[in-house]
């Protein structure tokens, strides 16, 4: 059985201990109590202590980052298009920072163990997919694949 992985990143407009980002891990927190009572949520990996990689901290800003590694990518898919995670996505102009240039804010890839995805596999394969767009190795919800490296599309559920 394959399971998915995703890694995010972005960054805040504001320091960590500003009111507006305090409001943006409140909300944070909710969401991955949310994740974790879907029963569709494997692993979420610690950001504490990761050395953010080149391409996070280039632009400036106050990087955030996520990891996790979920059932199935439909349950990633619903989840994330859904319910406070839908909200989130959708007010996220009052968290986030805006950048300069096209930003690629999340990829997902498949895994066949949650014990082989870790911080540095997803800045390569961040990094991959900067390099080379979708691929089995490394996509996105608009250009996926399934486990077997076949192109798919995704609709909600």
């Amino acid at each position: 059985m394959s399971y998915v992985s995703i890694y995010t990143v972005g960054s805040l407009s504001h320091p960590y201990h500003h009111p507006a980002s305090k409001d943006f891990f409140e909300v944070g927190e909710e969401i991955v109590r949310q994740a974790a009572k879907s029963g569709q949520l494997l692993e979420i990996f610690s950001p504490d202590r990761v050395p953010f990689p080149e391409e996070v901290t280039r632009e400036g800003g106050f990087p955030v980052l996520t990891l996790t590694v979920w059932k199935d990518l439909q349950s990633l898919y619903n989840f994330t298009y859904s319910g406070l995670h839908k909200q989130a996505l959708r007010d996220r102009s009052k968290w986030m920072a805006t950048y300069q240039e096209k930003h690629l804010s999340y990829v997902v890839w498949w895994t066949d163990k949650v014990g082989d995805v870790s911080w540095k596999e997803a800045f390569n394969r961040y990094r991959y997919y900067i390099q080379n767009g979708p691929t089995p190795f490394a996509f996105n919800f608009k250009h996926a694949f399934d486990e077997k490296g076949e192109v798919i599309s995704i609709k909600s559920q």
